[in-house]
């Protein structure tokens, strides 16, 4: 059976919010960070720990953490485009998740987004992406964040 999620969220905001929306990282009793140091924290059975990301836009050259792989249905490690990462997002959140990562990128804003994926592995679900782009030299040279699930039935 499909599963619904009634009130996805997908907004950007502001770069000076970044402390914010991280906080939209907290998963249960699992606080998230992008230096996620505290690994004793425990993560409800069944979903994966949040899971840390970046893409490097010279070439679009992607970094996870072994959660993300998890989320995706992956083998830990294994070599995947950006294009057949994008592939794993289901319509209409695919469209979300491109247009926020491009106003991303011109207005150096970050974003949230709920997602609905379908992984390689299992039946599709809801991800929470939360994004920030990383700015060299007054360019926005990367995009950097925190992936994971959100619960059935409800938001993170």
């Amino acid at each position: 059976m499909r599963q619904t999620y009634p009130l996805p969220i997908h907004h950007s905001w502001p770069l000076y919010e970044r402390a914010r929306h991280f906080e939209l990282g907290r998963l249960h009793d699992y606080d998230a960070g992008l230096a996620i140091a505290d690994a004793g924290r425990r993560v409800p059975p069944g979903l994966p720990r949040p899971g840390e990301w970046s893409c490097d836009l010279a070439d679009n050259r992607l970094s996870w953490t072994s959660e993300v792989f998890t989320i995706f249905g992956l083998p830990d490690g294994a070599r995947i485009s950006r294009d057949e990462t994008a592939a794993l997002y289901c319509e209409p959140s695919r469209a979300a998740m491109e247009t926020l990562r491009a106003y991303a990128i011109q207005h150096r804003r970050g974003f949230t987004l709920d997602a609905e994926i379908a992984p390689v592995t299992g039946e599709r679900r809801w991800m929470r992406l939360i994004a920030a782009p990383v700015c060299e030299g007054g360019e926005v040279v990367r995009l950097h964040g925190l992936k994971f699930i959100v619960p059935a039935g409800g938001q993170a």
